[in-house]
């Protein structure tokens, strides 16, 4: 099994961090540096890798001979036994002298390090988790372990870091391909899974809420494994009243954020309404690619204004994903459910898709001519390049000077014009903005 070593200086959430992968409070969670002075350790599945998790207490200069001092011997030991560290900064604090230090420790050790900016909650905690380049740990994961914000980006990261290494057998089972089907009571979620898999796996029926917890189940497509979840169906937040079903919502987020793809099912009868767009909203969140399943379609009458009152929605309210695509189908009869997963595996491939250096360049540069970055504060802001350092979502970081002050307008253009030219309707692109030196210079990973 894997080890897997959450590390950083006290107070920056690792305890919130293993409690969230872990699935349950097992580490006591307090404001109070210092709280963790033991290891504690426990397993977790992540994006479908089996791990033993270790909270530490934190990487604290002092004297061997005092508490802090052994803190950070125990620390060391975990380390050193570890297959992956997880790095853990304050996003919210910035970087201190003690992440510095801390880094440089961490690169001379040798060991595969992933660099987790923590309370990064919106997108102001998204900005200054950017000052983490400096470290020179490679890219900075912005996440919120306390409101579990960005926990689905962390566990394809660690399963890629994993396989990456070459501790995960390639070759001893194909890994598949992860779907959460997510949508209201009663839109036909279940039933849509059993014409999936061809068989009666899940409980059906007129009543809403008959699935109550999120189910995995394994199938093959005409391309490989596929491992799906029904969810149980997700109410206005004002209506879940009951301990049972306020856990039914939990293990259906939890099945969204572990999702590599989301299936939206919507009942084409009733149409898109605020849950669905809450639901689809959290999903581009989480950076999931999103597939609509437009079910009980043999039912629609005027199909031409079915779809066009969707396609009003969601390019006034979801344009995050502008491009989504929609499969009109009918579950109950399986007409049109055929076209579902070759739909869902080329979005998928376009959320996995990265842009050559080459290309990214020829486009940053037209664009720029195409359209010059406004003045702010009678100054002109100056884009000088950007990279693509990961897809999964697809994710750009374009340097310049004050950068980060570009308006809202133009940065929907530069995400806009990315999405059209690379053809990548649908998929959530993420967009930083750095107004700093390049971290990437000679000298900047120490």
């Amino acid at each position: 099994m894997h080890r897997i070593a959450i590390l950083g200086r006290p107070n920056v959430g690792k305890s919130t961090l293993f409690n969230r992968l872990v699935g349950r409070k097992l580490a006591i969670v307090d404001d109070t540096p210092g709280v963790t002075r033991d290891r504690k350790e426990a397993e977790a599945v992540i994006g479908g890798v089996p791990v033993l998790l270790v909270d530490t207490a934190g990487l604290e200069e002092a004297p061997p001979d005092t508490i802090p001092g052994r803190m950070r011997a125990s620390s060391e030991a975990a380390l050193r036994q570890s297959d992956l560290v997880l790095f853990v900064v304050d996003a919210r604090a910035g970087i201190t002298p003690a992440d510095r230090a801390f880094a440089n420790w961490l690169r001379r050790a040798g060991l595969p390090v992933l660099l987790v900016a923590n309370k990064a909650e919106g997108r102001l905690g998204t900005q200054m988790a950017l000052e983490a380049y400096e470290l020179g740990l490679g890219d900075p994961l912005p996440l919120s372990a306390e409101h579990g914000e960005g926990i689905g980006g962390l566990h394809d990261e660690i399963r890629d870091r994993l396989s990456d290494a070459g501790r995960e057998p390639r070759g001893e089972r194909e890994r598949p391909l992860r779907i959460a089907i997510v949508g209201r009571p009663n839109a036909g979620k279940s039933t849509l899974v059993n014409t999936l898999l061809g068989e009666e796996r899940m409980i059906t029926g007129p009543e809403p809420g008959l699935t109550r917890d999120a189910v995995a189940l394994e199938f093959r497509d005409a391309e490989g494994p596929v491992r799906i979840v029904d969810t149980a169906g997700m109410r206005k937040k004002a209506r879940i009243e009951q301990k049972l079903e306020q856990m039914s919502v939990q293990a259906t987020l939890a099945a969204l954020k572990e999702a590599e793809v989301v299936v939206l099912v919507l009942d084409a009868l009733l149409g898109m309404d605020e849950q669905d767009l809450r639901i689809a909203r959290l999903a581009e969140r989480e950076g999931r690619a999103v597939v609509i399943a437009l079910n009980k379609w043999d039912a629609v009458e005027d199909r031409a204004a079915c779809r066009r009152r969707l396609e009003d929605v969601l390019t006034a309210s979801l344009a995050q994903s502008k491009g989504v695509a929609v499969v009109p189908l009918s579950a109950a009869t399986g007409k049109g459910v055929e076209k579902l997963m070759p739909t869902v595996r080329q979005v998928y491939a376009l959320w996995n898709r990265r842009v050559p250096t080459g290309e990214l360049n020829r486009w940053f540069e037209a664009i720029k001519e195409r359209h010059a970055p406004p003045l702010v504060d009678g100054k002109r802001v100056k884009l000088r390049y950007a990279t693509m350092p990961k897809a999964r979502p697809p994710t750009l970081v374009i340097f310049g000077t004050r950068a980060e002050q570009l308006p809202e307008d133009y940065r929907r253009y530069l995400v806009n014009s990315f999405r059209e030219t690379f053809d990548m309707p649908g998929v959530p692109i993420r967009l930083n903005l750095r107004g700093t030196e390049n971290p990437f210079a000679e000298g900047a990973g120490g």
